[in-house]
């Protein structure tokens, strides 16, 4: 893993619905490939000579973050804000973000809310949040200051203010937006280790970028009309849960390998594909770790269901702490582990197991 890449990916601005920044990003990375982008935002990246005989593999990732927007400007300077994405309230306050103005001008604000010397008793004894009373502070006076000195305006989209760092001594990543900027170097990563092997694959590989995940996995409701796959994967910077539960529970430890997803809210996993998977991660000695999910969910769920038929997914997770937050660690091993299993996947595709997977052997025999 190049993670150069992987740090210039996640430091791009880039909230749903504002991912030009990270398009132009990763397409920096992709120019051997034949790019194409739309109106939404989406990015596709398809390896040169594809024929039409083969079957299709989409490799998925969303390049949206959790973000926020300019829903208000108040007479005294501070910004009121909505989400794009899915923060917990109380990991909001104190921290920065960074404003893209309409003209293209980055705006440094403090998220803030009411300071606890000016709460009565009864606030400081119940201090519940509500998004309505965290504010940006931008440094301004005035709702004048804010437009016509700063340039700030109303529907103005903003990220968290932070920047990538590797320890390469321990192998740790840190910023923002692991989920899902890792998995956007994974698909780089994956279809440069078979960029070489293109003419020798069983299926043609297409790498989909796509958009707004966060507010509702809208962008892979496009991309897979316009890829048409037979089958999938899906990269994820999925929430490590090391911390939260004993290590017999834990099944996205960080450093634990590639997470590989049986289950989450929104889809039930192909049990032949993740069988097939399993198999090549033992025998190449790829480390891996499994998960059934009581929440959340992926683009996996729309993927699957694509056009009146049933698409297998995979969907392959990097361990990340503390996703949808402004601080992120992930693990390199884990990362490398996810594009080794990925490609050692498409590799070992060929037409007989490609009708295993897709279960076209199910009734054979009855």
């Amino acid at each position: 893993m190049d993670i150069q890449m992987f740090g210039r990916i996640s430091d791009a601005f880039g909230p749903s619905g504002f991912e030009e920044d990270v398009v132009r990003t990763i397409a920096g990375y992709c120019k051997r490939y034949e790019l194409e982008n739309d109106a939404m935002n989406n990015l596709y990246a398809r390896m040169p000579g594809a024929r039409e005989e083969r079957p299709v593999i989409q490799l998925d990732a969303h390049t949206d973050e959790c973000g926020f927007m300019v829903q208000t400007i108040h007479d005294n300077g501070v910004l009121g804000i909505i989400m794009l994405g899915g923060f917990v309230l109380s990991n909001i306050p104190a921290h920065t973000v960074i404003i893209r103005t309409r003209s293209g001008r980055r705006v440094r604000g403090i998220l803030t809310s009411k300071p606890i010397h000016f709460m009565n008793a009864k606030e400081r004894a119940n201090q519940e949040l509500e998004i309505e009373s965290i504010y940006v502070d931008i440094g301004a006076t005035s709702r004048q200051e804010v437009e016509e000195v700063f340039g700030v305006s109303i529907g103005d989209p903003m990220m968290p203010d932070v920047n990538f760092s590797y320890d390469e001594e321990n192998g740790i990543c840190f910023g923002k937006a692991f989920d899902n900027r890792a998995g956007c170097a994974c698909i780089v990563d994956t279809m440069d280790k078979l960029y070489e092997e293109r003419d020798a694959l069983a299926v043609n590989v297409v790498g989909a970028f796509a958009s707004q995940e966060e507010v509702g996995t809208r962008g892979v409701t496009v991309t897979t009309q316009v890829v048409k796959p037979d089958l999938a994967i899906v990269f994820e910077g999925s929430p490590s849960d090391d911390f939260y539960f004993s290590a017999t529970q834990a099944q996205g430890r960080m450093k634990g390998g590639v997470q590989i997803r049986r289950m989450d809210k929104s889809y039930i996993s192909n049990p032949v594909f993740i069988d097939y998977a399993i198999g090549l991660a033992k025998k190449y000695g790829i480390k891996y770790q499994e998960t059934v999910r009581r929440g959340g969910s992926t683009n996996a769920g729309k993927l699957s269901l694509f056009g009146g038929k049933a698409v297998p997914v995979l969907v392959l997770g990097v361990p990340s702490r503390y996703v949808h937050t402004h601080y992120n660690f992930c693990a390199r091993e884990d990362l490398e582990a996810a594009t080794e299993l990925a490609a050692q996947v498409i590799r070992g595709l060929d037409p007989e197991m490609i009708r295993h997977i897709c279960r076209q052997d199910i009734l054979e025999g009855c």
